[in-house]
């Protein structure tokens, strides 16, 4: 009796794949493009936010004024240093109408002399220059004091009209028939022409820049001439407090002239102030880098002239004539903020903006480039595949491999849900399909290892095949014969 062998095994249905999520390539690189110009937005942002260009107007007399002059070359300085500050220069008809225009607040800047009237708003950044007051003599003719000139002529050396009414308030000359004999010098006159007899000018009174008197060869050149004396001012201290405008000074021995030496010996005299102002509305940290640029660049600053060759720090005392801007006294008693502490409160809301700008900036990438997550029904398919393919596996071999499929779809789901890539949608779906298909493996494991026994059972009752005689009965036969 014979028995069927194991049951034939048909090739199984190739096996289908679970889906598998793929980065789009073009995706990544439109992230990559956006987070690049978002990072240079906010360096830009920041930049800008704390290197932020600023324009300050400029108020100065006529073009080829000594201000003027000034703040061109500070205009210059500013562009060929990269700094965040400009100079707008606006000319006026003279320095007195440029002081009119910042009164009125139209004008960031100005240079004023301390016996103009001062702006209520103006607040000092520098001391750009001081003016010598030289009380001047015809030959060795010595004036004691100012008081002997005020019914004499006298001549004002000077380059503006303004000087005319500062040596006539210093006189104590008051208007009328007396201060007509006051007079201001023709332009180009010199000394001896002065104080020839033709013009009868008992005293000269020249107004000059400090720098510039060190450099002028024309008091020597009178020296050599016909000789002056240069006089001391007895009054310098009474009218240096009289006047809160005037300083006393000292003019020392040689500075006029070298050859002869002018004056012989160091003298008291009388000066006044010429001060680079802003308006009390600057902030401190422009007016303390405006402050800080000029002082650290002194050489570049003054003018052929000899004009602002000497800038000063300006006077920080509460009780100088013109009171020290914030931000430059800041500077010059070195107590300038550090970066964090100028920008403390600027950096906590910019980065509480930046946090708001990242976050609408991660969901808007969430959105452009984030794949639509898989929902977990869909998954069900691969599942219900699987199942349909257990009724053709006809060894546990062939039913491991669909087992081995069933918890990679598992294990991919598993982590699908974590990453995000899966969605929740349909889960119960998935589950319950899981389970359906894990049970019907467990069932068709069942079926087969039974099966399996049966067979081995049929074929150990069947016994030993019985053996073939013929051949045997063959031999005796041949042998009886």
């Amino acid at each position: 009796m014979s028995t069927e062998g194991p049951i034939a095994s048909p090739t199984m249905p190739p096996p289908r794949r679970p889906k598998v999520i793929k980065t789009n390539q073009q995706q990544v690189l439109l992230y990559v493009v956006l987070t690049l110009l978002l990072s240079f937005a906010t360096v830009w942002a920041g930049r800008t936010l704390v290197h932020n260009s600023e324009t300050l107007t400029f108020a100065v007399g006529g073009p080829n004024s000594d201000e003027a002059l000034f703040a061109a070359k500070l205009a210059a300085l500013l562009k060929n240093n990269a700094s965040r500050l400009r100079i707008n220069i606006v000319n006026n008809a003279d320095n007195a109408k440029a002081l009119a225009q910042f009164d009125r607040r139209q004008a960031d800047l100005v240079v004023l002399r301390t016996d103009a009237k001062v702006p209520l708003r103006a607040r000092t950044l520098a001391i750009l220059e001081h003016d010598l007051v030289l009380l001047l003599g015809p030959g060795n003719k010595k004036i004691k004091s100012l008081a002997e000139l005020k019914k004499k002529k006298v001549a004002v050396v000077a380059e503006n009209e303004s000087s005319l009414a500062f040596v006539r308030s210093i006189l104590d000359v008051p208007d009328g028939p007396e201060a007509a004999k006051i007079q201001m010098a023709p332009q180009g006159a010199t000394l001896d022409k002065l104080f020839a007899p033709a013009n009868g000018f008992s005293a000269v009174i020249a107004i000059v820049h400090a720098s510039k008197a060190v450099r002028d060869k024309s008091y020597e050149q009178a020296a050599k001439r016909g000789g002056f004396t240069l006089n001391t001012i007895e009054e310098a201290k009474t009218l240096a407090r009289k006047f809160p405008g005037i300083s006393d000074e000292t003019v020392t021995a040689g500075s006029v002239s070298t050859s002869p030496q002018i004056p012989d010996d160091d003298l008291d005299t009388i000066g006044l102030e010429w001060l680079l102002v802003a308006q009390s509305r600057m902030s401190p940290s422009t007016a303390g880098e405006l402050a800080r640029i000029v002082y650290e660049n002194k050489a570049a600053l003054g003018l052929d002239n000899g004009f602002a060759t000497r800038i000063e720090p300006a006077s920080v005392e509460k009780d100088a004539f013109v009171v020290a801007h914030r931000g430059a006294a800041d500077y010059i008693n070195d107590d300038t903020k550090s970066f964090v502490d100028k920008y403390s409160d600027l950096m906590y809301l910019g980065v509480a903006a930046l946090s708001v700008i990242g976050s609408i900036f991660a969901a808007i990438y969430a959105k452009i480039t984030r794949i639509a997550p898989e929902k977990a029904s869909e998954l069900s398919t691969a599942i219900l595949d699987i199942g349909e393919r257990i009724e053709h596996a006809h060894s546990l071999d062939q039913l491991e491999c669909l087992q081995d499929e069933l918890e990679t779809i598992l294990r991919g789901a598993v982590i699908g849900l974590r990453d995000g890539t899966i969605s929740t949608d349909g889960l119960d779906t998935f589950k319950l399909g899981y389970e359906f298909v894990r049970d019907e493996i467990g069932m068709r494991r069942d079926y087969l290892k039974r099966h399996a026994g049966e067979a081995d059972k049929t074929v150990r009752d069947a016994g030993p095949a019985p053996s073939d005689d013929s051949n045997v009965v063959v031999v005796k036969t041949a042998q009886s014969a």
